[in-house]
């Protein structure tokens, strides 16, 4: 393996970087690895237990712990100070040398370098599938898929945080509240708060949180979550999930019932919701808002030929 090999295979793989960065840029797709002191932050991790030598996907390696600026998503070196301890990998790989497992956080289904960058990126080059590692796994309240992003990372600290606060997956561990967007779980924290309330003025008793929050979960959410199922509503709403609609839902229910009453049922607004705002009723009412001023359009030209 000459020095002139791997300087091309590195400058290849810069490249490659480059393009995805542009393509990221185009698409608004992320293309950067996530921190591990991120993700520690936000996921408030807790205990750790070694998992000892395992074969992993690399596509599931997506953050690093301090190399998380060197690499892109899919670890294609980004800087050009890595350019030595990169060609000096390769080389070992076309030389077949043996090479110790990396070494890994894991969390979810995501996996985080703690040692071994360079020898996951040059793995990545070369089209590896798997890589071995030593594993370490970080426990989490929240579900961790091996997409997540940065993005992702922020709504699922909410979620983390909202668990600690209401211990709702200890109450209720069958519960899978997700939302796409932040803020959500803020606006769940009011719910429960504002239920609270009126339990304890319909009981005249001082009602305990986690009483609270089961009652919230049995009484307003499910219910209104089952509507969802039985409507099936999702199909509606292409890459939203219940609690999106819950949410809107329950704000559209106080919209109607300031319009027409406070008799207005969940089933009602969760139905009359869905006729306004569905993004096929949207889908529709574009085309056929392109076929009116496409046929405008010809009843123009027409006029235009018609002798005076």
């Amino acid at each position: 393996m000459s020095d002139m090999e791997t300087l091309l295979d590195f400058q290849e793989a810069r490249f490659r970087a480059f393009l995805r960065d542009v393509w990221a840029a185009l698409s608004g797709r992320p293309n950067r690895l996530l921190s591990w002191q991120d993700v520690k932050d936000h996921l408030h991790l807790s205990g750790q237990v070694y998992r000892g030598i395992q074969t992993v996907p690399l596509d599931q390696i997506v953050g690093s712990v301090d190399r998380y600026r060197d690499f892109d998503r899919a670890f294609f070196p980004t800087q050009s100070h890595t350019i030595h301890r990169w060609r000096s990998i390769s080389r070992a790989f076309y030389e077949e040398v043996s090479l110790p497992p990396v070494k890994l956080y894991k969390v979810g289904d995501a996996y985080f370098v703690l040692d071994g960058n360079h020898r996951v990126s040059v793995a990545r080059d070369r089209g590896q599938e798997f890589i071995e590692a030593e594993v370490i796994e970080a426990r989490t309240r929240v579900p961790v898929e091996a997409s997540v992003d940065a993005d992702d990372l922020e709504v699922l600290g909410e979620y983390a945080n909202f668990l600690e606060r209401t211990r709702l997956d200890e109450l209720r561990p069958e519960q899978d509240i997700r939302f796409t967007i932040g803020g959500g779980y803020e606006r769940l924290l009011e719910h429960i708060a504002v239920h609270r309330y009126f339990m304890g003025l319909e009981q005249e008793r001082f009602i305990p949180e986690e009483e609270a929050v089961c009652d919230w979960y049995d009484n307003i959410y499910m219910p209104l979550v089952r509507i969802i199922r039985e409507q099936d509503i999702l199909k509606h709403f292409p890459g939203r999930t219940e609690a999106d609609l819950y949410l809107w839902i329950m704000d559209h229910q106080h919209f109607l019932r300031e319009q027409f009453g406070p008799l207005v049922q969940p089933e009602e607004a969760a139905r009359h919701f869905t006729d306004r705002y569905s993004a096929r009723l949207l889908h529709r009412l574009a085309r056929l808002g392109r076929r009116l001023l496409k046929k405008n359009r010809k009843n123009r030209e027409e006029n235009r030929c018609q002798p005076k």
